[in-house]
């Protein structure tokens, strides 16, 4: 009997032991079971995280790439017109001119324009004159010149602006105030003893041409008390005046008053030295700087040898 008893106790046994390791066999194969709803919710909100991410990494890179192009990209600029000749020319040298294309005659005058963008410029305006309603004070010594601006009508240029431009310019330091024996003063009514003239090219050709100057459409011209701009070399400058626009500008100022007042033409007084503000610039340097000054800032004359 006790020996049928510890035999029965011990299958019982067993049967426990057997019974738990069946079990333990079926929990051990639930991770490979079907997923449950919580646990698909979690895997579809990672796997569009995932997703977003990846996705963002791509299209920031996209932009990245896109920018770094658009700074690296050449910017379009358009080039300075190439001016002519630097002033009108007399009857006995358009010979020369129609076989030197630079050749010039009378005083001239560059311009000097390094705008990414120039302006455009009307070729023919209306052909009569607006009288800028501006004045100012008397500056400089000795005879003070009183002068006038005009701007031809049908351009986009402000007469007040441009003869406030120009008073600055003849009020300078560095201007032919600095000699001592000249003064200037801007004026819109009465008498004056020149008039400054801004014109389109083809009026500059008909004022210039009448007094027997040829210029082409190009440049400036110096006519009886009538100093004559061509809008042409205001708004655009010249190829042989590397500087900003307002410079340009002082140089056709200075060089066409300067004649006003009793200059000649100038040449080069040596390579590497300031350009005479009276040497026709445009026709070239000759190894001199282009400068827009009759004076430089200690007050000394800036002068080249006479040309003829």
């Amino acid at each position: 009997m006790a020996a049928q008893r510890s035999r029965a106790q011990s299958a019982r046994g067993q049967g426990t032991g057997g019974s738990r390791g069946r079990h333990g066999r079926r929990r051990a194969k639930r991770p490979g079971a079907a997923v449950g709803p919580s646990a698909l919710i979690c895997l579809l909100v990672l796997g569009a995280g995932a997703g977003y991410a990846a996705w963002h990494r791509t299209t920031e890179g996209s932009a990245q790439a896109a920018a770094s192009a658009r700074r690296t990209a050449p910017s379009t600029t358009q080039a300075p017109d190439t001016a002519g000749p630097q002033g009108g020319e007399s009857p006995a040298t358009r010979a020369s001119a129609a076989s030197s294309p630079t050749a010039t005659a009378t005083s001239a005058t560059p311009t000097a324009t390094r705008d990414s963008s120039p302006p455009t410029v009307p070729k023919s305006g209306s052909g009569t004159f607006t009288t800028a309603q501006a004045s100012g004070a008397a500056s400089g010594h000795g005879r003070i010149r009183r002068y006038k601006v005009e701007v031809e009508g049908g351009i986009q240029l402000s007469a007040a602006d441009a003869a406030n431009e120009i008073a600055g310019i003849l009020a300078d330091p560095r201007g032919w105030e600095n000699d001592g024996r000249d003064g200037f003063q801007l004026v819109s009514s009465g008498t004056a003893d020149f008039v400054i003239k801004i014109a389109t090219p083809d009026t500059t050709d008909a004022i210039c041409g009448a007094a027997g100057l040829l210029t082409r459409g190009e440049v400036n011209c110096d006519v009886g008390a009538v100093v004559v701009v061509n809008l042409k070399r205001w708004e655009l400058g010249s190829p042989e005046f590397d500087g900003p626009i307002h410079d340009y500008r002082a140089l056709i100022i200075n060089h066409e008053v300067g004649h006003r007042i009793g200059h000649g033409h100038e040449s080069c007084p040596g390579p590497g030295k300031p350009a005479p503000v009276m040497m026709q610039q445009i026709k070239g340097l000759h190894g001199c700087v282009a400068n827009a000054w009759p004076y430089d800032s200690k007050g000394n004359y800036i002068q080249g040898p006479p040309t003829a």
